[in-house]
């Protein structure tokens, strides 16, 4: 019987669970505006991007190319597809790559699979980035997976769990934080959820949307937490 109650709670692994989330989320915060998380921040808008392009796949539209900046933006060049479907995606696309991250780690098969599918997602994108930056974002994180995996496998440095989680807990995060600077603390008028406003036959505004999808990345994030300590239960 799955112990959705949480009953028992908490075990070793559950409060080690908790416990790595809450250090990474401390770390992320206070290390935002150092150059440390930029090559997180990058793999984060990587994602985020990703997302839109399988939107517009799902849709029948076409990916004409994805790019990723160095002051953390990007663009996903599409055509045809369902707007509509291919704008929230980016936002509520890095909020499901968290949740997915942030399961995948609690068991070591998950993690490394997931390892395995983003290794596999960075090399597929080498072939259709436009620019050299994320080019060299894909290469690079796919030596930083290589190297933990080398390490989970071959050494007594049992961090690929650890490293999975931490990426989860960062898309989670970045997806939050990347809503309320673009919708709300500055209103980016060419934002996703602007241009989603325009095209949207309901009466929201941009913030409106933003709002909305916040509390849906939020609320992926406390998913995570809940559902993974259920798994490890």
């Amino acid at each position: 019987m799955t112990n959705w109650e949480l009953k028992n709670c908490c075990k070793h692994e559950q409060v080690v669970f908790i416990a790595t989330i809450g250090v990474s989320i401390v770390v992320i915060l206070s290390l935002w505006r150092t150059v440390l998380l930029t090559p997180f921040k990058l793999i984060t808008v990587f994602l985020h991007e990703t997302s839109h392009a399988l939107a517009c796949k799902l849709t029948c539209g076409h990916v004409e190319g994805i790019q990723v900046h160095a002051d953390e933006g990007g663009v996903t060049q599409t055509r045809g597809g369902v707007y509509c479907v291919i704008l929230p995606a980016g936002y509520l696309g890095s909020s499901l790559w968290g949740l997915v991250f942030i399961l995948a780690s609690t068991k070591l098969l998950t993690a490394r699979i997931a390892a395995g599918c983003l290794i596999l997602a960075l090399f597929v994108v080498l072939f259709v980035a436009k620019n050299w930056l994320l080019r060299g974002l894909c290469i690079g994180f796919i030596i930083f997976l290589a190297i933990v995996w080398v390490l989970q496998e071959l050494t007594h440095v049992r961090i690929l769990r650890y490293a999975i989680l931490f990426i989860g807990v960062m898309n989670s995060l970045f997806s939050v934080y990347d809503i309320y600077d673009d919708l709300i603390s500055r209103r980016v008028n060419s934002s996703d959820a602007e241009k989603f406003a325009q095209i949207c036959p309901c009466p929201c505004n941009g913030v409106a949307w933003g709002v909305i999808w916040g509390i849906i990345s939020f609320t992926f994030l406390c998913g995570s937490m809940y559902i993974g300590l259920v798994i490890l239960s």
